[in-house]
């Protein structure tokens, strides 16, 4: 990976033939469209995040950091053929920890919010947990280290467990955004 403004036209040139366009799928995009379709890489560094909307307490971030994978190409085609054709596929497999909701992998997709989620390049969860401090966004779940994670040192306030306190102090400070 590099930065797009680097990207040559030899190099713009593979991808789009690496690439195919198909109408969206009216199922899912009704303003219709096109929808890209393409086999992402293994071993790509990426972060996996999703916001769902709790009821109740508002939205709620979820994080994954891990590496893109592949299969070999019967299994792929299997797993192709039960989705939707148009949609790219990047297959994910986030770092385990050991505990809790990243015990592994079964208990990442038993808690993951649905089967989507925006994929970043890079690990990128300190600086989205950072992020969600400041807008008072709680996170649910998260595989990042402690140490590489940053939040206003009010948060000690609220608990030593620092998905509680993540609640308990957006609860008390309320939204930044309306």
């Amino acid at each position: 990976m590099k930065p797009f403004w680097e990207i040559t036209n030899e190099e713009v040139d593979k991808m789009l033939e690496a690439t195919t366009w198909h109408p969206a799928s009216l199922e899912y995009m009704r303003g219709g469209g096109y929808s890209s379709k393409f086999l992402t890489r293994p071993g790509m560094p990426v972060t996996m995040c999703r916001i769902n909307l709790v009821k109740g307490v508002g939205p709620v971030l979820q994080i994954a950091e891990g590496w893109t994978a592949t299969f070999p190409d019967h299994v792929f085609e299997l797993i192709d053929q039960r989705t939707d054709k148009t949609w790219p596929s990047t297959f994910f497999v986030p770092r385990m920890t050991g505990k809790g909701r990243f015990t592994d992998i079964y208990s990442v997709m038993n808690n993951w919010g649905a089967n989507h989620g925006a994929i970043s390049y890079g690990h990128i969860g300190a600086d989205l947990i950072t992020l969600a401090s400041t807008l008072s966004i709680p996170v649910n779940m998260h595989n990042v280290d402690d140490e590489k994670i940053f939040r206003p040192d009010a948060w000690s306030a609220f608990g030593s467990d620092n998905e509680g306190a993540d609640y308990r102090a957006c609860a008390a400070y309320g939204p930044l955004y309306k």
